[in-house]
């Protein structure tokens, strides 16, 4: 595989994904060019720790005109890692600092409402924005946690317009590879509909769950003898507010078609409870370990062999 080449990357929001992407781009070997990286933050101090770890090269705040137009002068891509209601104020921003030749993308984890915003913002050069949804994380967020082999073996999902040029979708694809990720196309609305299902409403039901505890009388009693269960399906809760809210409201109503057939099980399954009809419980709970079973199974082969797509 040729070896991706960059001078200068501007990151938006330099926490766990954006700082992520800056290390793996700098410290994994396979990149080449310049290599300098830039953050912007919503003020100065925002990006002081990113460059006291040497995650970046240089900063700049949103709100500083001339350090924003020096940052964005040459640049060869920006990355929007910001939570996906501050997509249309920064292309907003950005727009008028952007080099033809520079490409955009984002880091969001809802895809429709993302290219609604570019292209309220960008208008007709809509074609330099190519979106993007790194699937990767970690319970710690900000700069601190950011880790340069994070997107090894993890899937990158990629919504090309029909506006962009291949050359610039094949360009983020590059610079997702050369950190080690696997790179997948989907349309937005497909994109917004797996992702409801598999990740946005997993995330609400782990909010939930602490939050029913929480307003019970005996949650701190309940709380002291939590154990592997409860930490297992509430480690994504420790993920960030700001970011959860605006993913739940922007992919509203693919969340609610998946929180309506999850409630649907739910009602199924409190029935056969009601009812002491373990045969149709042991029913349920025996498809769902098969099912969990392969695709734990199938996911293991995949990594191992080199496709952390399956």
């Amino acid at each position: 595989m040729a070896a991706f080449s960059f001078d200068k990357l501007v990151i938006f929001g330099v926490g766990l994904i954006g700082g992520s992407l800056a290390r793996a781009l700098r410290e994994r070997s396979g990149t080449e060019g310049a290599r300098t990286v830039i953050g912007v933050g919503r003020s100065s101090a925002s990006t002081g720790r990113a460059l006291e770890l040497g995650v970046i090269d240089g900063s700049a705040a949103l709100n500083d005109a001339a350090s924003l137009r020096e940052a964005l002068s040459g640049a060869d891509l920006v990355l929007l890692a910001a939570p996906v209601a501050q997509t249309q104020p920064l292309l907003e921003r950005i727009a008028p600092f952007l080099d033809p030749a520079t490409i955009v993308t984002d880091a969001g984890s809802t895809k429709s409402d993302v290219v609604a915003a570019a292209r309220a913002a960008l208008g007709a050069r809509i074609g330099q924005f190519v979106p993007g949804h790194p699937i990767a994380g970690r319970e710690a967020s900000g700069v601190e946690a950011a880790l340069p082999d994070l997107y090894v073996g993890r899937n990158v999902v990629l919504c090309p317009l029909p506006e962009n040029a291949p050359a610039a979708v094949e360009r983020v694809a590059a610079m997702w590879r050369a950190t080690g990720a696997l790179v997948r196309d989907m349309a937005p609305g497909q994109h917004d509909r797996v992702f409801a299902s598999v990740s946005h409403l997993p995330h609400l039901l782990s909010f939930a769950l602490v939050e029913q505890i929480l307003n019970s009388p005996d949650a701190a009693l309940k709380f002291s003898f939590a154990a592997g269960g409860f930490r297992d399906f509430t480690r994504i809760a420790a993920s960030s507010p700001e970011m959860w809210r605006d993913v739940c409201v922007a992919n509203r109503v693919a969340l609610l078609d998946e929180l309506d057939a999850y409630t649907a099980v739910l009602a199924r399954l409190r029935a056969a409870i009601e009812a002491a009809d373990g045969a149709a419980l042991e029913t349920v709970f025996a498809r769902s370990r098969v099912a969990r079973t392969e695709w734990q199974e199938q996911r293991a082969g995949g990594v191992a062999n080199g496709d952390a797509s399956k």
